[in-house]
């Protein structure tokens, strides 16, 4: 993923690097051929390359603005995950009683946030394609990690984790039913947003769309020498590798947007995020253990 401000050109240009090597020896040999060539005029009016790119620019932007608003849904949606991950421990931590159970609910609320941090990143592994169980060994017990490895979608067997616990919660009476009710609409918004990610990425963007787009840029680019080779002779090549380059970099963009979860460095960044939610989580559980160790200490200052 792109995390820097400055994007170096070498990285830019990379992308367009072989269309424009062949615009620069299609371009230059019609500049070669206009100038050797007195007889026969290989010219056109301006006016068809221009009408054709002013079309262009109108299908680009539009498929551009759509490409665009899939990124930022998926980016939507991870804010969400951020906020109900950071709900879901401070209910955990806040909701539970420790009462005569201390060391059992102790291990309950750590087992729940450390399973949280552990989706978070499953989540963006199997959304991006890769093994959704890399590194969750540092979260999940060996057990558990077995058992949801069973699974084809990794994330939602974690979050029937949640579930399990919850129920067990109850039962031993470390949560009473108004708060596991509230518990569990938080994980099914995490839900909710796992499915709304899942939507995005198997919901592809029309492919007909795209290749009409493509044929047209490719006439537009083929015309516009013959368009403007009266006017500028061997001046037209930067010209028209200068206007070819910037059809094909928004193109370019818009194929990159229109995809936030195929581990590129325009996605959508996930890893960045977890290790965010990661940090806040493990946060806030050391320091309702350190509040739960000073709490008679500071009952007793209190009076």
């Amino acid at each position: 993923m792109l995390l820097k401000k400055n994007i170096p050109l070498r990285y830019i240009f990379g992308k367009i690097q072989y269309e424009l090597l062949v615009i620069l020896l299609y371009t230059t040999l019609i500049a070669v051929l206009h100038e050797t060539n007195r007889v026969l005029p290989i010219s056109i009016p301006l006016a068809i390359p221009a009408l054709l790119g002013t079309v262009i620019s109108l299908l680009l932007g539009f498929r551009s603005n759509q490409a665009y608003d899939r990124w930022w849904e998926a980016r939507h949606i991870w804010g969400s995950i951020v906020n109900e991950s950071r709900t879901l421990a401070r209910q955990i931590l806040t909701f539970t009683d420790t009462g005569e159970q201390g060391d059992d609910v102790h291990l309950f609320r750590e087992r729940m946030i450390r399973r949280q941090i552990a989706w978070c990143y499953s989540l963006g592994q199997n959304l991006r394609g890769t093994p959704a169980t890399t590194g969750l060994d540092k979260y999940l017990g060996k057990r558990e990690l077995e058992a949801v490895s069973q699974y084809s979608n990794v994330p939602a067997a974690m979050l029937e984790q949640h579930g399990r616990d919850l129920k067990r919660a109850l039962e031993n009476g470390w949560v009473n039913r108004y708060q596991q009710v509230e518990l569990d609409r938080t994980i099914t918004r995490l839900c909710d947003a796992m499915g709304k990610c899942e939507r995005i990425k198997n919901t592809v963007f029309p492919s007909t769309y795209s290749l009409y787009i493509h044929f047209s840029l490719l006439l537009f680019i083929a015309l516009l020498p013959f368009g403007v080779i009266e006017y500028f002779g061997f001046l037209e090549i930067p010209l028209v590798m200068a206007v070819s380059a910037s059809f094909l970099l928004i193109e370019k963009m818009a194929i990159h947007l229109q995809d936030p979860f195929e581990n590129k460095p325009t996605d959508t960044p996930m890893t960045t995020i977890a290790r965010n939610i990661e940090k806040d989580l493990r946060q806030m559980l050391r320091d309702q253990e350190f509040l739960e160790y000073e709490k008679p200490a500071r009952a007793y200052y209190v009076l």
